[in-house]
């Protein structure tokens, strides 16, 4: 019999706690510097943007191969990091973008470039890039491949941008 009540108990529970509502703006508050800040933030500097249009990205995950790229409603539901910074394309020749963590750590660390700002990445069209830079394949890359250590204060990360370079090859742009 107790154990009939302690079940019914965790279904009320579970059934209790709501996913939050999905939206591009989730993670956006956390993940926003503010002015004077001293950190701990990742100063992303964006190398090898193909062109000024549409909007920039960036999205910092849980450094595992289980949380790196998950959906950010489970991650912020389980009380994981997920932080997102999304803003128009900057002017500068190499742009830098401040995105806030939670505290000194390991974290993995995604660039999108949305050419055409409608919120999806297209293969053949956007621009993606990952902290420690690494060579990209057909799959996403594993997580210790771009994991990037933060202190407690502002760390620089440069992440290159890869496009689509062939039929079956993305990686940077050339530079003539």
């Amino acid at each position: 019999m107790k154990r009939v009540i302690f079940l019914g108990g965790i279904l009320t529970l579970l059934t209790a706690a709501a996913p939050i509502p999905s939206t591009p703006d989730l993670g956006k508050a956390e993940g926003q510097c503010r002015p004077g800040e001293s950190g701990p933030a990742f100063l992303v500097d964006l190398m090898g943007l193909k062109d000024r249009a549409g909007r920039v990205k960036i999205e910092v995950y849980p450094a595992n191969d289980t949380d790196f790229l998950a959906d950010d409603n489970v991650l912020v539901m389980a009380g994981k990091t997920f932080r997102r910074v999304e803003v128009p394309v900057p002017a500068e020749p190499v742009p830098r973008i401040c995105v806030r963590l939670p505290g000194p750590g390991t974290y993995a660390v995604t660039v999108l470039h949305d050419r055409n700002a409608d919120r999806k990445f297209s293969l053949s069209h956007d621009g993606i890039g990952f902290s420690a830079n690494p060579k990209l394949g057909w799959s996403k890359p594993k997580a210790s491949t771009v994991a990037a250590n933060a202190g407690g204060g502002l760390t620089t990360l440069r992440i290159v941008m890869n496009y689509r370079t062939g039929l079956f090859t993305f990686g940077p742009l050339k530079r003539s």
